[in-house]
């Protein structure tokens, strides 16, 4: 985060004073204060200047050899009023009721400047927010095996306490270092260093101090939607929420859709069903879908009403969308084309779909699946990571798992798919079943390392636990190497990322 020039100014800087250090032409240090923001853990960092142009990260620790850091922030404030200006980083990836030394770092064109030491203690979380229990169980991988670094970021879902916290971030240890409250269906961070938060009622933008910077309403989405000549009965923003590299936001919502004298369903049913709205900066939607105008509602694999049941978006490098339809036991590739496309079915994967399986065994595809991730694309081919819940798991005599007392039993499992488009040929390259079943919730990711990460809702029959999650290697006998169980509140989603920061990597 220096360069050579700046090294050598800061090692002179170091030999002439014993606290804040800096040089270069035009030099005038900043002043700092740090003070507690709308987080209890999280603290705010404010850097006054007179420098156009600055740049400023913080370290931070138990002690001073600090060991975490920010992003680096640039303060774009142009020009510089003349009484200068402030510019804030907020730190978080703290515990609670700790105190943390911190210094901040800064930059700008001909100099270079470091803070004295600063000790900050961060709060309680807030009452009457209760948090669940997480336990990391030790395990003994094969050799030279090692988790992933990084945190975990969970969206739980509350299962009898509407205190309990939903948008949570815990270290490996399984130590509380962030939250955010409310609902958080999903929550997923954004290449800003912000995050984005999924509440049903509306989608925000959030900072690391839980302000909200951007907000999409329902109201928004149906004005537009009206405004265009399109009458949608919504009821809310559900499971996913994508953003794309152009700031538009991919939202999925639910509606209802009147039927009258279904096969199996006589009168009038409202069926719920997914479409998807792409809404720009401004809140206009500029593209949608709707899985009535392109979909069969007499194959409903799981009853009517809920029909698609649609619970994550993927943006795949060809400017088309993937979404996940869990009550379909398919994952539709659509025809977004950036915002240009048709919003035809390009292929439908999984069982009766548009793909073959090689092996022909219908039992190895996914079943009421869950958070479809990228791994990797080479031109038609391409790397599909799962989350198999297996819920009605077809065998090869066409028995659904479940369906009756001599049926076989569910099981959930990790899974990679390879796929070729051109072909329309797919193979199950790997996969991970730890012998439990979850008849919802879940999410699977590949990390830094090769491993692969899932995370499994209300295990069963290991029932004292409300969620688990694990990280194995990705070889054909797959060792555990971290593992963590949640206690009080399930998992509707959890993921490793390298830490609260985008483009910094947290190694403890």
């Amino acid at each position: 985060m220096r360069n050579s020039q700046a090294t050598v100014c800061l090692f002179v800087g170091i030999l002439l004073v014993a606290a804040s250090v800096g040089c270069g032409s035009g030099f005038t240090p900043p002043q700092t204060t740090i003070s507690p923001s709308s987080n209890p853990l999280v603290a705010q960092y404010n850097i006054s200047h007179v420098q156009p142009g600055l740049t400023a990260w913080v370290e931070f620790g138990p002690d001073t050899s600090y060991g975490r850091q920010t992003s680096v922030m640039t303060d774009s404030t142009s020009p510089i009023p003349a009484g200068g200006h402030v510019l804030t980083v907020l730190v978080a990836g703290m515990l609670a009721q700790t105190t943390y030394h911190m210094r901040a770092h800064v930059e700008w064109a001909n100099g270079i400047w470091v803070d004295q030491d600063h000790t900050f203690t961060t709060g309680a979380v807030a009452e009457p927010l209760l948090l669940p229990q997480f336990s990391v169980t030790p395990s003994t991988p094969t050799a030279g095996a090692a988790p992933a670094p990084g945190v975990e970021l969970f969206s739980l879902v509350e299962i009898s306490n509407p205190n309990l916290l939903q948008a949570v971030a815990t270290d490996l240890k399984g130590n509380l270092i962030w939250y955010c409250p409310g609902q958080a269906l999903p929550i997923k961070p954004l290449p800003n260093g912000n995050f984005i938060v999924n509440n049903n009622e509306n989608v925000r933008e959030i900072d690391l101090a839980c302000n909200t910077v951007h907000e999409i309403t329902m109201d928004q989405v149906n004005q537009s939607l009206q405004a265009q000549g399109l009458s949608y009965d919504l009821v809310f923003f559900s499971h996913d929420v994508l953003v794309l590299p152009n700031g538009h936001w991919i939202c999925l919502i639910q509606i209802f859709k009147n039927y009258t004298d279904l096969p199996g369903y006589p009168g009038t049913i409202a069926v719920l069903g997914d479409i998807l709205v792409d809404v720009d900066p401004n809140g206009n939607v500029v593209w949608n879908w709707s899985a009535f105008d392109h979909m069969d509602v007499n194959r409903h694999l799981q009853g009517l009403p809920d029909w698609t049941h649609g619970n994550a978006l993927v943006y795949t490098p060809d400017g088309n969308l993937l979404l996940s339809l869990r009550n379909q036991s398919w994952i539709v590739k659509i025809d977004y084309e950036n915002g240009a496309g048709s919003g035809n079915i390009l292929w439908r994967l999984g069982q009766e779909g548009d793909f073959t399986l090689l092996g022909g065994d219908p039992s190895q595809w996914f079943y009421g699946q869950h958070d479809p991730y990228l791994v990797n694309t080479n031109g038609s081919q391409m790397n599909l990571a799962v989350f198999d819940d297996g819920n009605l798991r077809v065998d090869a005599n066409g028995e659904a798992c479940g369906s009756t007392t001599s049926a076989p039993a569910c099981y959930s499992r990790a899974t990679i798919y390879q796929l070729d488009e051109s072909t329309n040929l797919a193979s199950l390259s790997w996969e991970y079943s730890p012998g439990l079943y979850t008849f919802w919730g879940g999410s699977v990711g590949v990390l830094s390392n090769g491993n692969v990460e899932f995370a499994m809702s209300e295990p069963f029959p290991d029932t004292a636990a409300a969620s688990q999650i694990m990280e194995v290697t990705p070889d054909s006998n797959p060792q555990i190497v971290w593992q963590m169980v949640i206690t009080g509140e399930n998992a509707y989603r959890g993921s490793r990322i390298p830490s609260l920061y985008p483009g910094v990597t947290w190694q403890k």
